[in-house]
């Protein structure tokens, strides 16, 4: 009777001591303060004490059973611990109408934050709006390239090719000819056989290797000689694309970019070939490097130099560099190696003048007695452009004489008509002074025609001209002191 007493009342204690501790660990989860129970008071550390001293007085086979049971019940308690969630072990429960708030405000700050920030750097480039303005511009130029190309080529265009797009020139676009060119029909000839001639007839000698145009073609000369009007009379002829290259459009603030936009050029030229990039004042953009060079204007020319003639240049692409300059001795010579063919276009010589004067004034109203032969005599060492600036001036002195006459035959006219309204008759036709070259009254009215091109136009803005030249220096044969 007193053993069973005793484990009577051992696993009494044992059980109470179960249920203090599961107690105790509910208490703890609420306050998150522990997930197991721990005896802290001396109280309880005299139960366990009790407790083990029954164990070890009680003895037997109950004494070992309740003791494996009191660990299996608190390794159970740790495994439910363990397999609780993750937000009852923090206290946190979250409806589904809470989570999917959570989630729409972190989405509508993403946005937010997201086109914010693309609109700050879009505005950090003050470039931006002349960039949109390009791609326009491109674009329209591009729909009316789109019947002869393919429309896979012009879609592939990034935006660094839609960029020089805006400087490219549809051939049809082209005013100027090999007629608006006079005085220079040696080099014509010699750039039609050599350039023009092998794009338009390339099917003829298709096994040839050596029957194509040249990489690059170097016009050099007095400024004002017709370089500009070959280069655009050569794309018209032969019908290629034309690429007016602006070197200030290479150049960008970003480290990187003038190498895109150099890079853009010839991947553009390959996709809309065959295709001329003319390059004006080539000297200015590829001159001779030297090591004070900027490092961004060296990597801009190195890329230049190989995609125009490099290890991945393919050799059947029409693709024609062609410059202008009047100081070829300060270009790179790795720039001449690239341009095979030079031709010098030097200043007019008086038979040319003679040419290029009867082409400028052939759709004017000139009077017979102009005498192109002494005009030309009179314009030793002016170029082309300098005889057109003649020729616009006497337009121009024609006019003004014009104006002047027109207030004198007002005050001709208001004469005329107060003295036929005194005598009572009609104002015939006026016989006008000598000089007043396209004015004519009749019948009491001033009527103003277009008055002819003379002689003594041209010579009046020839001296205007010459005192100019000879003041800044650019005739040295007769030049003038400066006060």
């Amino acid at each position: 009777m007193f053993y069973g007493s005793c484990f009577i009342l051992t696993a009494t204690k044992t059980d109470c001591t179960r249920q203090q501790g599961e107690e105790k660990n509910k208490t703890a989860k609420i306050i998150r303060v522990s997930a197991r129970p721990v005896s802290n008071t001396d109280s309880e550390k005299e139960k366990h004490k009790e407790t083990k001293d029954d164990t070890h007085t009680s003895g037997g086979i109950g004494s070992a059973n309740s003791t494996k049971q009191h660990y299996a019940t608190q390794q159970q308690q740790q495994q439910q611990q363990q397999h609780q969630p993750a937000a009852e072990m923090s206290g946190v429960n979250l409806s589904r109408n809470e989570v999917v708030q959570f989630v729409l405000r972190i989405s509508l700050l993403s946005i937010v934050t997201y086109y914010s920030a693309k609109w700050l750097i879009r505005n950090l480039d003050p470039s931006n709006k002349s960039k949109k303005k390009a791609i326009e511009h491109a674009e329209e130029i591009l729909r009316k390239l789109s019947p002869t190309m393919k429309k896979s080529a012009l879609q592939n265009l990034n935006e660094y090719e839609m960029v020089i797009a805006s400087h490219l020139v549809v051939p049809e676009n082209i005013t100027e000819s090999w007629d608006s060119i006079a005085g220079l029909d040696d080099v014509c000839q010699e750039i039609k056989e050599s350039l023009v001639f092998p794009v338009c007839h390339r099917d003829m000698f298709a096994g040839s290797a050596l029957y194509q145009p040249p990489k690059g073609v170097l016009l050099y000369g007095p400024p004002g000689c017709g370089k500009t009007l070959i280069a655009k009379a050569t794309a018209k002829e032969a019908g290629m694309r034309f690429i007016n290259l602006d070197v200030a459009m290479l150049t960008d603030k970003w480290y990187g970019e003038s190498q895109k936009l150099a890079s853009a050029v010839f991947t553009l030229a390959v996709k809309i070939q065959p295709c001329i990039i003319f390059i004006d004042e080539i000297d200015s953009f590829l001159r001779a490097r030297n090591s004070s060079d900027h490092e961004a204007t060296a990597m801009m020319k190195t890329q230049f130099m190989m995609l125009w003639d490099g290890l991945n240049t393919e050799s059947d692409s029409t693709i024609i560099v062609m410059g202008a300059t009047n100081r070829p001795q300060d270009l790179d010579k790795a720039i001449l190696r690239r341009m095979p063919a030079q031709f010098h276009i030097g200043l007019p010589n008086e038979e040319q003048r003679h040419k290029i004067l009867q082409l400028i004034l052939a759709n004017e109203k000139v009077a017979p007695e102009v005498d192109y032969l002494q005009l030309a005599r009179k314009t030793n060492g002016y170029s082309g452009s300098d005889l057109k600036e003649v020729c616009r001036n006497a337009s121009v002195h024609r006019i003004r004489k014009v104006m002047k006459n027109k207030e004198i035959m007002s005050a001709v006219r208001a004469a005329a008509n107060s003295k036929a309204q005194a005598n009572g008759t009609a104002a015939g036709g006026s016989q006008l002074p000598n000089g007043f070259n396209g004015v004519t009254a009749q019948n009491g009215g001033l009527e103003l025609g277009t008055p002819a091109i003379t002689m003594e136009d041209l010579e009046e803005s020839l001296r205007s001209m010459r005192h100019s030249k000879y003041t800044t220096g650019v005739l040295n044969d007769a030049r003038i002191d400066l006060d």
